[in-house]
């Protein structure tokens, strides 16, 4: 039975329409068919937008660790309106991930966390990026990746080729054999998007879209954002991307070492959100101590007086009733004053309870002398590949003094990784200088079932253990994640991991891929300046623009031609591989 109906968005004034909170649900009676039971009405359900209204509504959600009993997520309630381009902040093991796995599908997370509270989507499309591509999807060709979506085969050349165009990926590719194993990480992310477009979601749900991913393509990914016609709810840790692109902010707190979840939403930019909450912060904590120091005064005066009337009352003699008398009303006045005092305490301004920022330090005493060199590495050809078949750069020449910061960047796929890895292997082997690694990949390193107690105090002694349970704490660990197996732990708390192994090293020289791409917005500045203090050498990969910035000295694009010098400030100039980019010095 197939009924024609027009559908294009407009108003409907039709019996039997009823609001449903996010779309107007129309039932219309069309036309009645002959079947051979008899005649039968039949009906049709249009589903229109309704401008202004919420798109995703969320009332009273508590999430809750199955494995810890604890509390990730309580009481929060949250609306996602149509011009929303709202971002999830929180450090590293709050639950953001959690919370945008659970709103798009429950069966992403019933494994390891239950929920109660309401998660209204109305038969909303929504359209949810994943952080990382499942390893059964990159096996896969991006042709058969594509014909998976009905769409695909639905749409005209011509809709493909305007989706393609708008993701600034080339429209033929789509039907190419590749294997999306190969693809850089931003050409992943521009398929997955592709696929998202097709589905023409009511909502994206964006988890770390900005990992992995080049400059070019992340000044993609923010005009995207905020070129969108339908709502945006995104977890990012690019503090660049968030200040361009979000309106809204959700920040998951966990207080009280980590026993006390807390959800803010303000609907106001993030660095708005930030300044504003730091000028509270720093106001409340005054105001607190002010008032304690008067307190304190107050009290002092009253004990004083408290004193007084004791010792009269101690001394005074049986044959003096009447002043007795005085002295038990002085007493029960001294009485009164007390309770007033203990309750104008209870009133008094306390100091704003907060997620305490991490804390981290390399030791102090490394230095290395301005003139010795660091590292000096010629590569005339760079190659990837099983047997090397797949040629990267000509040319490659990098030299290192003293305590220089450098930075590599350059497109998805151009080799970074790949040179990082050979010139860790040089310094590594160096025996006058004390190098340590940091990979891409965490699980190169890391032992993923040991516990981070386990991984870090290699020797076992209970002393060292000791220690490096306190470091763990002033990384943000609680007790619990301490005895979690790494596998558990999130990308964050697996980085901490290493940065921590790394300083408790010694290391003069730090090799870091990506250091900060795990680090939330709000860790982030202290990961930065603890690097930017480091007395030592740091040779790094990053498409961190903050990071960039503020802790390197130098900065190289590797191109097929070599490494070539950047202008840092030119960074947010897309293009950056062409010849005639402001982005190169000349």
């Amino acid at each position: 039975m197939r009924v024609l109906y027009r559908n294009d968005g407009s108003w409907l004034d039709i019996p039997g329409m009823r609001d449903r909170g996010q779309r107007l649900q129309i039932l219309c009676r069309f036309e009645s068919v002959w079947m051979d039971s008899g005649l039968f009405p039949v009906y049709a359900i249009l589903y229109v937008k309704k401008e202004g209204i919420a798109m995703l509504q969320i009332k009273n959600l508590t999430i809750t660790h199955k494995k810890d009993l604890r509390d990730l997520v309580s009481g929060f309630s949250f609306c996602l309106n149509p011009k929303d381009k709202a971002v999830i902040i929180g450090e590293e093991g709050n639950g953001k991930s959690t919370l945008l796995k659970l709103i798009y599908q429950e069966r992403l997370v019933e494994e390891y966390v239950e929920y109660r509270g309401e998660i209204m989507r109305d038969n909303q499309i929504l359209g949810y990026l994943a952080q990382e591509m499942p390893p059964e999807d990159q096996k896969k060709s991006i042709c058969e990746f594509c014909m998976e979506m009905p769409q695909f085969l639905e749409w005209t050349p011509g809709e493909l080729k305007q989706a393609a165009r708008q993701l600034g990926f080339p429209v033929e590719r789509l039907y190419e054999d590749q294997k999306i194993e190969t693809l850089s990480g931003g050409e992943k992310v521009k398929l997955q998007m592709f696929r998202l477009l097709l589905q023409k979601p009511d909502a994206y749900l964006l988890d770390e879209p900005s990992n992995d991913i080049d400059i070019d393509t992340i000044l993609w990914l923010e005009q995207f954002i905020k070129d969108s016609p339908v709502p945006v709810l995104y977890v990012s840790h690019d503090e660049t991307l968030i200040e361009r692109t979000a309106n809204v902010v959700i920040h998951l707190e966990q207080r009280e070492r980590k026993t006390k979840p807390c959800a803010t939403v303000a609907r106001v930019p993030y660095r708005t959100y930030v300044e504003e909450r730091m000028a509270f912060l720093e106001k409340s904590s005054q105001q607190a101590k002010n008032e304690q120091r008067e307190y304190e005064k107050q009290m002092e005066k009253f004990q004083r007086i408290q004193q007084k009337v004791e010792y009269q009352q101690a001394v005074i003699s049986r044959q003096n009733p009447s002043g007795g008398r005085l002295l038990k009303k002085k007493m029960k006045a001294v009485k009164s004053m007390e309770r007033r005092f203990e309750k104008e305490q209870e009133n008094r301004t306390k100091v704003p309870d907060t997620e305490d920022a991490i804390f981290m330090k390399f030791g102090e005493q490394i230095q290395i002398p301005a003139g010795k060199t660091v590292l000096e590495v010629e590569i005339p050809q760079l190659t990837a590949g099983e047997r090397g078949e797949r040629i990267l750069a000509h040319n490659i020449f990098l030299r290192m003094r003293g305590s220089e910061k450098v930075c590599i960047i350059g497109k998805n796929g151009a080799g970074k990784t790949t040179f990082l890895r050979q010139a860790a292997k040089l310094l590594l082997e160096r025996t006058d200088i004390r190098a340590a690694y940091m990979p891409q990949n965490y699980e190169e390193l890391l032992k993923m079932d040991k516990t981070p107690v386990e991984f870090l105090a290699e020797s076992g002694e209970k002393e060292e253990i000791t220690r490096v349970r306190t470091y763990l704490g002033s990384m943000k660990y609680t007790a619990d994640e301490m005895s979690h197996p790494v596998r558990e732990l999130s990308g964050g708390q697996k980085a901490k991991i290493l940065l921590l192994k790394m300083s408790l090293s010694g290391a003069e020289v730090l090799i870091l891929d990506e250091p900060t791409r795990n680090f939330s917005p709000l860790s982030g500045p202290v990961i930065r300046e603890v690097l930017k203090s480091f007395g030592g050498a740091i040779l790094s990969v990053s498409h961190d623009r903050k990071y960039i910035g503020e802790v390197c000295d130098v900065v190289y694009e590797l191109t097929a031609q070599g490494l070539i010098p950047v202008s840092p400030e030119y960074l947010d100039t897309p293009d950056v591989s062409q010849t005639t980019s402001p982005r190169r010095n000349r």
